[in-house]
């Protein structure tokens, strides 16, 4: 098994994170290592994605755990490997958020594949995951 986490502390509430993570249709305007991505279907477990990382093939990926507010993961599996992305969303006692960005390489290949392929896909975690709080931060407050 080959593991990558990337994690960052934020003002930004849980709810505007969520809000822009579940908005997977629209990720590629924020997420500058993505051309295009298309949720196949509702937003629920077992829904598929289609996600085209920039200069490359299409990839299919299933939705595997969706917990409003606090947990989406969805995975792929190709050549011998499973990769697994989640992002965790935990809210801080002062307010804001705690984010983690995942990368699981598993399988029978995963320790001969995982050192190439995680660095080479986890190398834009900290970009892609500033522009997602930017989004997030962005948004209109919620009223209330």
């Amino acid at each position: 098994m080959w593991t990558h986490e990337h994690t960052v502390e934020t003002e930004v509430g849980v709810e505007a994170i969520w809000a822009v993570l579940a908005d997977l249709d629209n990720w590629a305007q924020w997420d500058t290592s993505l051309e295009a991505v298309s949720l196949e279907g509702p937003f629920e477990v077992g829904s598929h994605v289609s996600m085209t990382p920039t200069g490359q093939d299409p990839i299919r990926l299933r939705i595997v755990e969706i917990e409003e507010h606090a947990r989406y993961v969805d995975e792929t599996e190709f050549g011998g490997v499973r990769l697994r992305f989640g992002h965790t969303l935990t809210r801080l006692p002062g307010g804001g958020a705690r984010v983690a960005h995942r990368l699981e390489i598993t399988g029978a290949a995963a320790d001969e594949v995982g050192p190439e392929l995680g660095p080479a896909i986890t190398v834009d975690f900290p970009e892609a995951m500033a522009a997602l709080l930017n989004r997030a931060a962005a948004l209109p407050a919620p009223r209330g």
